[in-house]
């Protein structure tokens, strides 16, 4: 019924301004939520995976930091981009070390790209910030890549 909704929501709502920030508003809430039928349809039919909300945050930062792995899944099958960097310069990597969700993290970390923080710090120095080095070390990373 929810995917009838929002059917409805994308093709008869008239698009005005405030009709695409309730879009918005209602892709990132079911990343945070971990709705994933909600995500899937809003992706099926063509919603910008990689949209930033007005934090700077994409979907899949938000569903990384609410620990929602199904929908993180999601994105990424649906080509959301890990590197990208919030205004602070964190990525979705970053956002799963700090809050733990360590299991994200494992999944983040195939993605290919240098996870690095905007002022320079590699991922061992971010995970030492934040009190994680034990817990980085544990996901039997590659030396190489956690100090790039």
């Amino acid at each position: 019924m929810k995917s009838l909704y929002l059917i409805l929501a994308l093709f008869i709502v008239p698009f005005s301004a405030s009709a695409n920030q309730q879009l918005t508003d209602y892709f990132f809430a079911a990343a945070k939520m971990g709705e994933t039928a909600t995500l899937t349809e809003f992706l099926n039919h063509g919603f910008p995976v990689d949209l930033r909300n007005h934090q700077s945050y994409t979907a899949l930062m938000m569903a990384t930091y609410h620990g929602q792995k199904k929908a993180v899944e999601i994105l990424l099958q649906y080509g959301a981009n890990a590197c990208l960097k919030d205004k602070r310069g964190h990525t979705s990597m970053m956002g799963a070390m700090v809050k733990a969700e360590w299991s994200i993290a494992k999944r983040l970390y195939q993605v290919d790209c240098k996870q690095a923080h905007s002022t320079g710090k590699t991922l061992k120095e971010f995970a030492e910030v934040f009190g994680q080095t034990e817990k980085l070390n544990a996901l039997n990373l590659s030396p190489r890549s956690i100090n790039e």
